[in-house]
């Protein structure tokens, strides 16, 4: 994809999916920065980069290395967040400096910085139990935890940033995105990669709750292409856009799926559903299919085989 900007900064860009968007900008010989605290990233991430891109160890809350990161870049992906529900429900506050006011601090180092556009990771958090489905952009947010209020709340200092101050922003509700580089060693972590360990562990699952609540789940590489579509053309400013495939599928079918192919057969253990936990997620792309072209390239079966080969290959480190 031929991008109309020379260079970035990608905030979060050592953790799973800023790497990915961090790979794909250099790919494209975009000057790249990085801003990461390493608080759940990792340069392992990105050390295969070298020098094509340049990296800030800091916080999205520290103003001065955040300008600095952001100075002279034509656009911003904000990936930094605290991305767990049930980190959030346990600290309301602490998750809300780093989601909401990390945000902010993103977009006024943007409009002191006169960058041109921001592109915000949101969530299909914030749609919460909605029984309508699939989500779609227009239905009224529902957040049931902190974590989606904040992504909620941000969207809405991207709109208002957007139209006082005329900085472009975009932002991509994702749902649940899998692939390479995701980190299994937390019990907040996706599901794919807690799973994708444990069969390779040769241990038990746990499911919270019955295990049929569903699931969206789209590969990192076609988030990538979302993100670099919403950064690259013309028409969304101010806009929110649901980032999936409109497929999903059960927790339950889902360890199935993977311990088929792991040939791993043991039954999963079940403990009662988290706090703040969404029942039923299933994403309508049609929108931003129509405004910027985006369908998924990769099936779930391609996906789950590329993630595999990677987790195989990275076990001993995951």
């Amino acid at each position: 994809m031929k991008l109309n900007f020379n260079k970035a900064l990608v905030t979060g860009g050592a953790g799973f999916i800023g790497s990915h968007i961090a790979d794909a900008l250099a790919g494209e010989k975009c000057n790249v920065n990085i801003i990461d605290n390493l608080s759940t990233g990792h340069m392992k991430n990105i050390s295969h980069l070298g020098d094509k891109v340049k990296f800030y160890k800091g916080d999205i809350r520290d103003q001065a290395i955040l300008l600095k990161a952001s100075e002279g870049c034509d656009i911003i992906f904000h990936e930094a967040a605290l991305v767990s529900v049930p980190q959030s429900v346990e600290n309301p506050v602490e998750s809300a400096m780093i989601n909401e006011m990390g945000t902010l601090m993103v977009l006024e180092a943007a409009r002191q910085n006169n960058v041109k556009k921001v592109v915000f990771a949101s969530s299909s958090a914030i749609y919460g139990d909605n029984p309508e489905s699939p989500k779609t952009e227009e239905m009224i947010p529902k957040p049931m935890s902190p974590y989606a209020l904040q992504k909620l709340v941000s969207e809405f200092n991207l709109r208002l940033y957007s139209e006082l101050y005329g900085l472009e922003t975009v932002c991509l509700r994702y749902f649940n995105v899998f692939g390479p580089r995701q980190d299994p060693s937390s019990p907040y972590s996706g599901v794919i990669s807690i799973f994708m360990k444990k069969a390779l562990l040769k241990e038990q699952p746990l499911i919270f709750g019955d295990g049929n609540q569903s699931r969206d789940f789209v590969f990192v590489k076609d988030v990538v292409k979302a993100n670099l579509l919403a950064a690259s053309l013309a028409g969304a400013k101010g806009e929110a856009f649901n980032v999936g495939t409109g497929n999903s599928m059960t927790i339950n079918r889902l360890w199935e799926i993977i311990s088929e192919k792991t040939r791993v057969r043991l039954e999963a253990r079940y403990a009662p559903k988290r706090k703040g936990d969404i029942y039923e997620s299933l994403s309508d792309i049609s929108l931003i299919k129509s405004v910027l072209g985006f369908k998924p390239d990769y099936s779930f079966d391609d996906g789950i085989e590329t993630t595999m080969k990677w987790y195989k290959e990275n076990h001993a480190e995951a």
